[in-house]
């Protein structure tokens, strides 16, 4: 009884580690997907808000506020560069307080 036990723990629990291993990697591709699907969408807004913002000279605080999270976002996600220089031009604008 031992060696039947034995021979099936030899024989199944490689399989089992194996198709674990391969839903593992399934799942980091596809949260790998989604986390670049979703820096991709940060940029684009972010770099929308930019061309608005800069052009008008000024920014709401509730969208710098919406920038400085966004951009966050982002940077947590690996996304650099060109954003980040944007970042630096938005902080140099005015920023409206409500009432103003």
């Amino acid at each position: 009884m031992k060696e039947i036990l034995l021979q099936t723990y030899t024989i199944v629990l490689p399989v089992l580690l194996g198709y674990i291993v391969w839903l593992l990697k399934n799942q980091k591709k596809d949260r790998d997907a989604n986390s670049k699907g979703t820096m991709l969408l940060l940029r684009v807004q972010l770099i929308e808000y930019h061309a608005k913002y800069t052009a008008l000279g000024t920014i709401p605080s509730y969208a710098y506020q919406n920038y400085c999270e966004m951009y966050e976002a982002y940077h947590a996600l690996g996304g650099n560069g060109m954003v980040t220089k944007m970042k630096q031009e938005i902080e140099e604008l005015h920023i409206k307080r409500k009432g103003e």
